[in-house]
């Protein structure tokens, strides 16, 4: 009681005030995301909480960028008929049955990570086709049907992206961290063969499942491959300005600009005039600004727990409360990735890796396990948010598609309790057979 006393007396206790009544407010959303955002930064500046470049983080960030960017791509695709183009073949493909459908836009989100690395680009490409799909599939706008495939492609781009090392930002943020804090590098491969199996293939499966029961839908009989029609110029023009940007994202560890940059640059094009796809007007419409702040917000809280010292606070504070002990590796197991689900409620999946990483050689130490597998636990708990705000792709996902909250937070206590109960077990098995464990 006296160190909860003097914690709450202490330097710390208005950031923590400020970000628990935050957090909170995302829960349970008693006030609309955009709106806590607002009292969010609003609260910062005027108490003194952090400076406003930390406050402020959120649209200094490529992040949001990307996602500025993905709302003038996604709309210039649906407007010049790409998506439904791209809708029609696939329909064709998948509306034999609804586990057919649900499980073949999971597989295309994680099929499209491999060559993409950017979650928020690849929210931005596939949103609008899958909707296309399900107009042609006869999934009305708020049908469940339709609600579990805006799910699908959120949960599948954000979730199965963690097993593939360059595909989401935590996973690079926890790299570079790693590289600078002990001079380890993780290889592709290595990392891909240590968490595909479950990350990737056993908890898409998981995930697709799990849709298709909690989102039961019927669809329109009939669909059947249409026969093709010549492409109009602007079909062309998108088709190669989208080719070339999809080019520059594989490539951007070679060429070193940002996706974000990348993506920003694509929709200028879009947004020029005569050569461009979209109007002022347009513009106005399809930027959904309400996601935009809320995704400004959530990257500005992340940096005030940091800039603050309330997430260095709190690492201290829960690592003598950690069962750790090098005589029962499976407890310290379960104990590390228990903790960065800890972390993801105050920080949320970006900010984990940055805050859990300069702990690893102090956790390893302590459950005697190799340095390289404690950071590797991590991406297991960051890669399952417990709720929509703490992985941004979600949030964005879910405003594009107009999936209600509360659905986005079922699928992600339900997903999180397969993963703990099912996932975790078989990941520490996996880890031993490849000798990760020492």
């Amino acid at each position: 009681m006296d160190q909860i006393a003097a914690f709450l007396s202490g330097p710390l206790a208005l950031p923590a005030l400020l970000v628990t009544a935050t957090i909170v407010l995302w829960a349970t959303a008693w006030l609309p995301e955009y709106l806590t955002s607002l009292l969010f930064f609003t609260v910062a500046m005027v108490l003194h909480v952090a400076p406003a470049d930390a406050v402020f983080a959120g649209f200094l960030s490529s992040a949001f960028w990307l996602v500025l960017s993905g709302f003038v791509l996604g709309a210039a695709i649906r407007k010049v008929g790409l998506a439904d183009r791209a809708a029609r073949l696939l329909t064709a493909h998948l509306s034999q049955s609804w586990p057919r459908m649900v499980g073949g836009v999971v597989l295309l989100t994680y099929a499209l990570a491999l060559v993409m690395p950017s979650n928020m680009g690849r929210i931005a490409l596939l949103m609008p086709v899958v909707m296309a799909v399900a107009d042609r599939a006869g999934l009305a706008p708020g049908s469940r049907g339709r609600i579990g495939l805006v799910l699908a492609v959120g949960f599948g781009t954000f979730m199965l992206s963690v097993s593939i090392l360059p595909a989401n930002v935590p996973n690079l943020v926890m790299t570079g961290a790693a590289e600078s804090a002990y001079g380890l590098h993780f290889g592709y491969l290595p990392y891909l063969t240590l968490h595909t199996p479950i990350l990737g293939v056993l908890k898409g499966v998981v995930l697709a499942a799990c849709i298709w029961l909690m989102f039961p839908a019927t669809l329109r009989g009939g669909a059947t491959a249409e026969p093709a029609t010549p492409l109009s110029a602007a079909e062309i023009r998108l088709a190669v300005l989208l080719t070339a940007t999809l080019a520059l994202w594989v490539t951007d560890t070679w060429h070193g600009i940002s996706p974000a940059w990348i993506g920003l640059g694509a929709a200028c094009l879009c947004l020029l005039p005569r050569i461009g796809f979209l109007s002022g007007e347009e513009f106005a419409a399809a930027t959904n600004i309400r996601t935009c702040i809320y995704v400004a917000g959530i990257l500005g809280l992340a940096a005030v727990v940091s800039r603050s010292g309330l997430g260095d606070a709190i690492g201290r504070a829960v690592l003598p409360l950690l069962p750790l002990d090098p005589a029962r590796p499976s407890l310290s197991f379960a104990a590390l990735v228990a903790l960065t689900v800890i972390l993801n409620f105050v920080i949320t999946a970006n900010g984990v890796p940055a805050l859990f990483t300069p702990l690893a050689k102090t956790l390893a130490d302590s459950a005697g396990l190799p340095l390289a597998s404690v950071l590797m636990v991590q991406v297991i708990g960051y890669g399952t948010p417990l709720m929509p705000y703490q992985a941004s792709p979600l949030v964005v996902a879910m405003e594009m598609g107009k999936a209600p909250p509360r659905d986005g937070l079922r699928l992600c206590l339900v997903m999180a309790l397969i993963t703990f109960i099912v996932l975790v077990p078989l990941d520490y098995a996996w880890f031993r057979l490849l000798s990760w464990l020492g």
